[in-house]
């Protein structure tokens, strides 16, 4: 019994002894490293953005950004105590610029894919969304479902590089497909009868048929496709993404960001 006891004394001491070395290693050893720590050094906060896209991130003729996610922004950089400031990117070119460091995060109404998954951390999701037809609204009854939609007689556009040209390849393949580059005007060629319909995401159906009463969202209570938004954020940058999540959370639970949005949407 003796002999048991010390043994069982023995190792209870070097499991102690271990437990403390281990403590007083993981004390002495250097903090991650973190772009949060940069961006506080540098004093500014970079943040990717298309400028084409309302009414998350849109770039007027004098050169500057507004939208949702400028507002947002802006508060995520006013809680760190920097500055914000907007790098111009495109849809195409989103996630090299991204992933070569030239913003800190990324905004504007990102779509979360898989493709970008294995590219960068996806913050908490700030928005669900999905992709819905917008078209002429005397023509509302004859676009009703994605076989409507997938017709050889049908004039799709899209903007390059994105999700919406991705649905339009993938699902409209007997349609007659346009791209056009610029996302800003692209709604106007359906008002003017130079296309036909557009899927994008559903918030910004509704938004366009405030700016251009001609233009009707299809279903938008029913999306042909599941979306969620988010931010882009460095992959590997754990200590960066939870001060965003925890930054959101706060905006999404004290009513600031329902506040910005309602200023865009409403």
């Amino acid at each position: 019994m003796t002999v048991m006891m010390t043994a069982a004394r023995a190792a209870l001491m070097a499991g102690a002894a271990l437990a403390a070395s281990a403590a007083i290693a993981q004390s002495a050893a250097p903090a991650a490293h973190s772009r949060l720590d940069d961006i506080v050094k540098s004093g500014t906060l970079r943040a990717c953005a298309t400028g084409d896209y309302k009414p998350y991130t849109y770039r007027r003729p004098d050169g500057q950004f507004e939208g949702i996610d400028v507002d947002l922004v802006a508060s995520l950089a006013k809680s760190l105590g920097v500055k914000p400031v907007i790098v111009p990117t495109t849809w195409k070119g989103l996630m090299d610029d991204f992933t070569a460091g030239k913003c800190d995060i990324a905004v504007g109404g990102i779509s979360v894919t898989l493709d970008r998954a294995a590219r960068a951390y996806y913050s908490r999701v700030v928005m669900v969304d999905g992709k819905s037809p917008i078209v002429r609204c005397a023509d509302v009854a004859k676009y009703q479902t994605l076989a409507d939609l997938n017709q050889p007689s049908t004039r799709a556009i899209a903007n390059p590089g994105g999700t919406n040209e991705r649905f339009a390849r993938q699902y409209l393949p007997k349609a007659t497909l346009t791209i056009h580059p610029d996302n800003v005007t692209i709604f106007q060629q359906i008002a003017d009868g130079r296309a036909d319909v557009m899927v994008t995401d559903t918030s910004e159906t509704l938004l366009q048929h405030k700016l251009i009463p001609s233009l009707c969202p299809v279903n938008p209570d029913k999306p042909l496709q599941f979306g969620e938004k988010a931010y882009l954020i460095p992959r590997g940058d754990d200590i960066l993404k939870q001060y965003v999540d925890q930054w959101l959370n706060l905006s999404q639970k004290t009513g600031e960001y329902q506040a910005v949005v309602d200023k865009w949407l409403k």
